[in-house]
Parts: C-alpha cells; structure tokens; sequence
C-alpha cells in the first residue's frame, strides 16, 4: 500500500473523496483480492488530478434541494392510524402521537405538501409591451383523448370533462365549467372562459352547445380544439374543505343542475371533499375515499338554502309555480346568466345583486327561552365543514344522550356507567335545596345558595337549569371540564336544548340521538319490560296510548330541529341491542378518528 497522506495534505482534497479513502484503508483486510489493485485504487484516490477535476466538477454543477415526497401530510395521518393501536405498549409512541397533532407541524406539513407540488399561483413577468402584436389573437391547440366524462349544457354529454355554454355578450361558444380531475383538468390547458374556435377542425363560430356535441359524440378517439385563451385567467389549486352533507341530493332529479351528467349525488351523513368553490351556485365535490378522481357538480351551500327556503314558502303559500330561478339566459338553467330569487317579506329581490336598503323590512322578534324551538327552525342545515379528530390517549370525550323523556335514555346511562365506574360517570349536579341527612357535599349534589347559582347562571357556567318545588338545579360546565381532563368519560342525558352549549370545541362530545320505535313496537317493548312511567309524579304506573304517542312526537320534533348536529341515532326498540350499539360508538371514538366540526381541530 502507498504511503498514506498527512492531514495537511488531505485538507487540501475533497471531502467525500477522503471519506472513501479512509473507508478503503480502514477495510483493506477484509479483502481477498490482488493487493496490487487496492494499491492502484489507494493512488487513484489520492492523486491531486482527481481530486482537481471533482472540484471544477462541484463549482460547475449546481445543488437543488428536491422533495422526497410531496404527500407528508397524508404520510402523517397514516403514521397516526398505525400508532392508534400502539399507545397502550410504549411511552414513545404516545409521545409521537400527540407530537403528530400538534397545529405547528401539521402547519408545516402542508406548506411543505404545496411546495413540493407546486400548489401555488405562478406570478410570470409581464410580457414586454414590443412584444405583443394587437392584430393577432394568441390560439391554442388542445388534443385530448375522447373519454365517457360530461362536457354539455343541460342533459348534453360531450367527452372531455368540462361544460360548455353560449356568451351571452359575443355569442361564442366558451368554456364554462371544468370538473376537477377530469381530462380537460388534467391536461392543464382548458380553462373556464376560453373561447372554442373549432373542434377537429370545424369552425363552431354560430353553432349552438349542441350542435358542438353532436361534432365531439361523432368523433372517434383524439380530439382536436383550437382555443383563445380567457383574458386575465390563471391555474387554480384543488380546495382541500371537507363537508358532511345535510340532507339528500338526487342530481338525476334536480331540475336546476347545468349538467344532469356532471351530478354527483348523495346521502344525508355521507363526507364530500369540495375541490371547487369558485362558482357561487355549483360547488364541484367527489367523495371523500372515492377512487375516482374526477368530481361532480352539487349545490352550493347558498343554492341550497334557497331551495329548502322556497319549498317551505311554497308549502306554506300551497303555491307550486313560483319559480326558484328567474333571468334565465342562453347559459341554461343554474349558470352565470341564472339568478335565483330570493323572497324577503312581500317583496322579491334577485341574488346576488343587493337589495336596497329602503327596500328590506326587517321584523323584530324577542328572543324567548321557552320558544328556542321557533328559532331553531330557522337554521337552515345544508354543509358542515368537517375535519378528522384523532383520538388522545388521556382525554375523553363526553358522552351526550339526546333524546325525548321516557324514551329510555336514563336507563341506558346507568348501564354504561354500572359497566366501569372507573371509567363512566355522571356530572354532579348543583343546587338551591338544603341538604338532606345522609347526603354528602358533591356527592348526590354541589349544594350552594341562591345567590351563587343565580351567579353562575349568569356568568354563562351553567349548560342546563331550572327549577323544580321552589329549588334551582342545574349542570355546570367547569364539573364536565373536571372530568374530561380526569380522564374519565362524563356521561349526561340533558334537555335537548343544552346540545347549543355543549356541542362546542370545548367540550367535543359524541352525541347519540336515543330514538323510539313505532308506536306499536315501543308499545309492546315497555309493557314486556314492565316500564314506569316518568310521567308520573310517584312513577308508579305504567305507559299511556296518549304518551306513547307524545314521545314519538317530540323525538320527530327533535330530530327535525337537531339532525345535523347527531353523531349516530340509535332506535331503542330492544334495550340490549340499543346498549350494544352505544357501547360500539364510544369505543370507536375512543380507537378510531372520527369526523367532527373543522373549527374543533383547528
């Protein structure tokens, strides 16, 4: 072997051309082979030749950080599922887990997510003002391959994956919609407002939308456009918003839909990823987990506010040809020309303009605690903006029984806190009476005065009161904060009311509507099970017809008032089956990640 170079020397070479050096010599009695081409090899690397070449090499060659993968984020909430089942076993991986939710780094996960893929508005220079010739259009020649995606007006289906419609100020055919994940969206080059001069090579200037579906339905295999680009239009980024749908939607059935083919439809409950928000009327959505990546078109949350507004006005007027949309140009039903009406007292005003100020009439109502419901009815549920919430190890949610009186609520309550005491309990309650003898301070009751209740009804502490012989009673929501950070499991059964306070951020609880069966299966359940009646001031008697009836009633008033904010609803025919099924709730809130309102993760 060579004589081996001092240090002085070596400093003047390479850094990774010294590292494999000294790797070769500290390895050199491994090897077997001819020593006479390590001695060769040892040289090579130390001679000054080689080492001159590799640092013009690294002055020339210029180093760009690249990403290693651009989908970290979803990486993470992988990596959260995985240590979901591991929390138990190592001290390690609960540390992560939380570490993982922290806001800072999913903040830093997704910036990173939408560099490496380079979801960001590029801001080009502008074109120097020599340059540009005012005599000439810019076009551009587009070539897809003919799919079975939507691009029409109305019912039309043409291939591509994007709608069309007719200028109403130029009359040209332009682009009207592009559906996310479509051909036309992938290709990058098809952009809402560009102009269709012609489709494989036929001129469509004076052509209506369907004559050019009648030229793209008789065309095989590529298809050719020859575009002029919209004026001032940039690339858009993919919205990342998850919503949970509020009612059903049948697109087939929707008379208002600018593309029946482009619909996507849905179910009350069911998680849509909205990828686009940019036209006022017509969201584009697919569902969350769904494989196919080219969305379709769903209401927007405004359209469908009016709708559910204007089939209420009709049943309540008996009027059923008021018609929701009204200016309604060659654009077709729901497009830019289209603007619903929107009725406000006597008077009728077309959205979005705005209406006149002299115009509105506005009725005053006080607000009544006892008549909550009436303002409950305004609410209009349509989206929900929704987020994953993971589970914490030493954090438990609450568990919140809604549901109306006699329905069995309180009995299963103390099925599931008599199967872990530990585990599952009940809020203490406050109150304004003495203490009886026997009973313990915070154990039956927080007793304290009038004044200190009065207080705490005041200050906004108390998430359900009222009065009952004379006494104040009532559930503080600093008792139900206690238990949580205990970790324990506060299980309570309050008037449906309260879910206005405790459906919040602060208290993030699993709410499970207790529903009755039919009347005659409720009927026949409690009078096998020999139930008491609540109803009755000593509960010493059973079920009347009337209340049966009664709690059918209340529990369809409830749900019709408070469906959107139920987690699950569980029918209380068998109470073994209904005890079953709550326990299965609360365990996959406990193990699982679950969707709730985006404003409780973030």
């Amino acid at each position: 072997m060579t004589e081996v170079m001092t240090n002085i020397e070596r400093e003047e070479f390479d850094i990774s051309v010294s590292s494999l050096l000294e790797t070769l010599q500290q390895s050199q009695s491994e090897f077997s082979g001819n020593d006479e081409e390590l001695v060769f090899l040892s040289s090579l690397l130390q001679s000054k030749e080689l080492n001159a070449l590799v640092h013009v090499h690294n002055s020339i060659v210029t180093e760009q950080s690249h990403p290693v993968l651009s989908n970290a984020m979803q990486i993470s909430l992988e990596v959260l599922d995985v240590l979901l089942s591991r929390l138990a076993l190592n001290e390690d991986c609960k540390e992560l887990f939380v570490l993982l939710q922290r806001p800072n780094l999913q903040g830093l996960l997704c910036a990173h997510d939408a560099v490496a893929q380079k979801d960001y508005y590029p801001r080009l220079p502008e074109i120097p003002q020599e340059l540009l010739d005012d005599d000439e259009e810019t076009v551009k020649i587009v070539q897809l391959v003919k799919s079975n995606e939507p691009l029409g007006e109305g019912n039309e289906n043409l291939p591509v994956g994007a709608t069309i419609k007719t200028d109403e100020e130029t009359g040209k055919i332009v682009v009207a919609r592009v559906m996310h994940g479509g051909a036309a969206d992938r290709s990058g080059l098809i952009h809402v407002g560009d102009e269709v001069c012609e489709v494989n090579g036929i001129n469509v200037e004076g052509k209506t939308p369907g004559d050019v579906l009648k030229i793209l339905q008789s065309s095989e295999g590529t298809i050719t456009f020859k575009l002029i680009p919209a004026e001032g239009k940039m690339g858009y980024r993919e919205s990342k918003v998850r919503v949970r749908a509020h009612f059903d939607y049948d697109a087939t059935n929707d008379p208002y839909i600018p593309c029946k083919d482009a619909g996507l439809s849905f179910k009350r409950g069911e998680i849509l990823h909205v990828v686009s928000q940019d036209d006022a009327y017509w969201w584009q959505a697919r569902k969350e987990g769904d494989k196919n990546l080219r969305a379709g078109i769903i209401p927007s949350k405004a359209l469908q506010e009016r709708k559910i507004l204007h089939e209420r006005s009709l049943a309540e007027n008996g009027d059923s040809s008021d018609p929701l949309f009204s200016q309604c140009g060659p654009g077709g039903l729901g497009g830019p020309s289209c603007i619903p009406l929107v009725k406000i007292a006597d008077t009728v005003y077309s959205s979005p303009t705005k209406t006149p100020c002299s115009a509105v009439k506005t009725k005053k109502i006080l607000y009544d605690l006892a008549e909550t419901d009436d303002f409950d009815r305004e609410e209009i549920p349509t989206y929900e903006e929704v987020a994953k919430l993971y589970p914490l190890p030493d954090i438990k949610r609450p568990v919140v029984l809604i549901g109306p009186s006699g329905v069995g609520r309180s009995e299963l309550k103390r099925r599931l806190i008599a199967l872990d005491p530990d585990k599952f309990t009940q809020v203490t309650p406050y109150t304004t009476r003495p203490k009886k003898p026997g009973e313990e301070e915070g154990k039956e009751y927080h007793f304290v005065s009038h004044e200190t209740m009065t207080g705490l009804i005041s200050a906004g502490k108390m998430i359900e009161f009222g009065e009952y012989k004379g006494h104040l009673y009532g559930t503080s929501s600093d008792s139900v904060l206690e238990l949580i950070k205990s970790g324990r499991v506060a299980v309570l059964n309050p008037a449906y009311q309260s879910l206005k306070v405790l459906r919040s951020a602060t208290f993030k609880p699993l709410v499970l509507f207790i529903a009755p069966p039919s009347f005659s299966q409720l009927k026949e359940s409690r009078m096998a099970a020999f139930a008491r009646s609540p109803f009755d001031q000593y509960n010493s008697r059973a079920f009347t017809d009337d209340e049966f009836h009664d709690i059918i009633r209340v529990a369809r008033r409830i749900e019709f008032l408070y469906h959107h904010w139920f987690d699950e609803v569980i029918v209380n025919e068998d109470l073994g089956a209904a005890f079953e099924q709550l326990l299965r709730a609360v365990e996959r809130t406990e193990n699982e990640p679950t969707w709730v309102p985006a404003s409780w993760v973030q």
